[in-house]
């Protein structure tokens, strides 16, 4: 691969300095595109947690003390050695992690491990021919067609939800913690994998949990798990959360991240109302970005936002004739639904730990 060849200072109407500028910030682009999918196989292997155990090692050293191919991990510090993860001594052929880097990239950095985020980029390209083709012919591609999909997004809720739950999520709704303490009904809608439910069944016993998820691979990973972990007060069941038809069932609905992307969203939001008592309470997690585009240029990760939407959160509800919200369908548009829907005196809350996500509380009358 060559540098692009400059533009010509003749070339009508064009402004030789910005096409320029334009063209070194794709190539930063597509190197970085490159970096992504690397860390990402950092993260899934483990490397980084090996890593920022060991001081200045050699690719053989790292290798055997992460129990994987020697080739293979030398080719990928060549990777986060040129994109500025690691450092690199020539003369001892050493690689170092340096604990500012690592505490963005191990497990042990939770809830601040982006290296999780980085596997949305082999995720979303595995459906790229059909993207490409419902381009063409329209429609959507299902939650099905989804190479790791809920196994990702379960990373991302231990980032996310899990991690965030008693020191950030929880104590945004005065007196909840000592309700789930006293036992309560909750209902979390869209649960997938289950983790924030199991994490909240866990630590409240008196509390009674139920989820329910379109995909039934997710459901069955949940109950697994919960099964596991010997918990008697979580329940999960495969329900298509646009018809549950069961009022008055809980005093607390959660919905973390998952109404933009329903086929249905505005019946999602009728039936959250309806399933909640009226002196329960909803506490809603969705992107925060504005419905209006204009409002998200400088987001700071609008283009992520967008392509995952393209590539996964619009298209799983066309894929069922749906309404393709997408995932910035934005706050202006969430608390317009909310209205409609039945939920009053919506209160938006906007964590400083939390740059992605809004979440929305409103009591159930």
């Amino acid at each position: 691969m060559t540098k692009h060849a400059p533009v010509p200072a003749s070339a009508a109407g064009l402004n030789p300095d910005q096409s320029e500028a334009f063209a070194d910030h794709l190539l930063d682009t597509v190197n970085k595109a490159g970096l992504s999918l690397m860390l990402s196989i950092g993260h899934r292997t483990g490397l980084f947690d090996t890593m920022a155990t060991l001081g200045w090692s050699t690719s053989a050293e790292i290798a055997a003390t992460a129990g994987l191919d020697e080739r293979y991990v030398r080719e990928w510090l060549g990777a986060m050695f040129t994109g500025r993860v690691v450092e690199y001594d020539p003369g001892a052929q050493a690689f170092y992690l340096p604990r500012e880097h690592a505490a963005w990239l191990t497990r042990a950095a939770a809830p601040n491990n982006l290296a999780v985020t980085m596997q949305w980029t082999s995720v979303l390209g595995h459906v790229e021919d059909q993207i490409v083709e419902r381009f063409r012919a329209g429609g959507g591609i299902h939650y099905g067609c989804f190479h790791r999909f809920h196994e990702v997004m379960a990373d991302e809720s231990e980032q996310t939800v899990v991690a965030a739950l008693d020191d950030h999520i929880l104590p945004l709704v005065p007196g909840l913690v000592d309700q789930l303490a006293a036992g309560i009904d909750v209902l979390d809608v869209g649960c997938g994998s289950g983790r924030a439910l199991r994490h909240l069944a866990g630590r409240f016993p008196a509390s009674r949990f139920t989820g329910y998820d379109l995909c039934e691979d997710a459901v069955d990973a949940a109950r697994h798990t919960a099964k596991e972990h010997g918990l008697e007060n979580l329940s999960f069941a495969v329900r298509d959360v646009s018809d549950l038809g069961e009022p008055d069932q809980c005093d607390l609905l959660t919905a973390f991240d998952i109404v933009h992307d329903q086929r249905d969203p505005a019946g999602v939001l009728d039936e959250m109302r309806k399933a909640l008592r009226p002196t329960g309470t909803l506490l809603m997690q969705d992107i925060r970005a504005s419905s209006f585009l204009e409002n998200n240029r400088d987001h700071p990760v609008g283009t992520l936002l967008y392509t995952i939407s393209t590539m996964h959160c619009m298209t799983v509800s066309l894929a069922q004739d749906g309404a393709g919200l997408g995932t910035c369908w934005g706050e202006e548009l969430a608390l317009e639904m909310l209205n409609d829907a039945g939920f009053k005196n919506v209160r938006v809350e906007k964590p400083e730990h939390d740059i992605q996500n809004n979440f929305y509380i409103a009591p159930g009358s």
